[in-house]
């Protein structure tokens, strides 16, 4: 048996439970769908590389590099091997006190593209590797500087020029994306979600005209931007930020491109355990109370309207058993309903997403669990200091 009688309450939790179902609906399908839409749009309608010489300018690909010989060792010469006409590959030896010095060096002996800086010893700032890129561009000898990680690998040869596509149409910031390898285990599956979600995220926000922010491991923009604009002075006292800071100061919905060609990712090895991963994540949240107060205001918005939402669900079917002696009612239905509706929804965005993207899916019980779990994560590093301080 069904009761169709309602009272005020019920009206006014219904009403709360769709106001924020719709909102979580119209969240994924303009910013989380949207580069999904953009690579079957780019499918249908392929791009052609012009290959003349006035559009394959020199491009200055940075890295800073701490500690990093056993991933140079491994990653470097894929940058040295890209299909692009003029490149240079800049090293920053960021204090290693391992052979990452040894290994570029013995990489230069090899291809003269290949150069390498380094911090001053004892460089009292709160962030080195800020410092270190700032090196890195005042070292470049080109203006356009194309940044990623030491151990980072591009997905091709096709890496610099994919990403150099973006610059199309005078734009001054390109985004693109960084993929963690696939391997088993609850970690790395945690690692690859987070870092879908957050990315489906960026990318779909600056694909509907609102950049915010970029990742360092794959993130290119015009060295005369860079200074022009003061470089990171105006974040030296973040520890992070020398991508999303940077970014969401500079980017703007005319300036800025979203590149999502599978030869434009770059990737990474998964950190190997929580304690890793949790450091990650929280020296990536520290900067965020930095961002724009707009950009602050929107990124509260999904998470706060996703948490009430199954506030909202778990408080009516609490509040709706016990005074119907377990018959169903309409307040019990649509909150099982629309809590249904937007897991399947939700599920369906991402692996479509994913399987787009050449990436691996994720099972719909991995999906309710981090979509759940992971808001709580970052609230409780948000709210709780750090007690390290991590130059990094």
């Amino acid at each position: 048996m069904i009761s169709l009688e309602l009272t005020i309450v019920d009206y006014i939790l219904l009403g709360i439970l769709l106001g924020l179902f719709l909102a979580q609906v119209y969240w994924y399908s303009r910013y989380m769908a949207a580069p999904a839409r953009r690579i079957r749009k780019d499918k249908k309608q392929p791009i052609a590389d012009n290959e003349s010489a006035t559009e394959t300018p020199g491009v200055s690909v940075i890295l800073a590099a701490h500690n990093e010989s056993y991933n140079l060792s491994q990653f470097l010469q894929a940058l040295l091997t890209q299909d692009w006409p003029e490149y240079e590959v800049i090293v920053v030896d960021d204090g290693s006190e391992d052979d990452t010095r040894a290994i570029v060096e013995s990489y230069m002996l090899r291809d003269k593209r290949l150069h390498m800086t380094f911090v001053p010893y004892g460089a009292r700032v709160q962030s080195t590797k800020k410092l270190a890129l700032t090196l890195g561009a005042k070292a470049a000898q080109y203006d356009y500087l194309l940044l990623t990680d030491a151990d980072c690998v591009p997905e091709s040869n096709q890496w610099i020029r994919t990403m150099m596509a973006g610059f199309r149409d005078r734009k001054d910031v390109v985004l693109g994306f960084g993929a963690y390898f696939y391997e088993k285990g609850h970690i790395n599956r945690l690692v690859r979600f987070d870092t879908l979600f957050n990315g489906l995220h960026y990318l779909g926000a600056a694909l509907c005209g609102h950049p915010y922010m970029g990742v360092g491991r794959n993130l290119a923009y015009r060295k005369s931007l860079f200074f022009e604009s003061g470089g990171f002075t105006h974040m030296m006292t973040n520890r992070a930020g020398d991508d999303d800071l940077f970014v969401n100061h500079v980017a703007t919905k005319q300036n800025t491109a979203v590149v999502l060609s599978r030869d434009s990712y770059t990737w990474s090895p998964a950190k190997k355990t929580m304690k890793e991963w949790w450091q990650q994540k929280r020296r990536h949240l520290s900067v965020s109370p930095a961002y724009r107060t707009g950009t602050k205001i929107c990124l509260a918005l999904e998470p706060m309207s996703r948490g009430l939402f199954y506030a909202m669900v778990i408080a009516i079917i609490v509040l709706q058993l016990p005074l119907t002696c377990f018959q169903l009612t309409i307040p019990l239905l649509a909150a099982v309903g629309l809590f249904l509706v937007r897991w399947s929804m939700q599920t369906a965005i991402l692996n479509v997403s994913a399987r787009r993207m050449g990436l691996h899916r994720f099972s719909m019980w991995s999906v309710l669990w981090f979509d759940i779990t992971l808001p709580l994560v970052s609230l409780y590093m948000l709210i709780v200091p750090q007690r390290k301080n991590n130059k990094w």
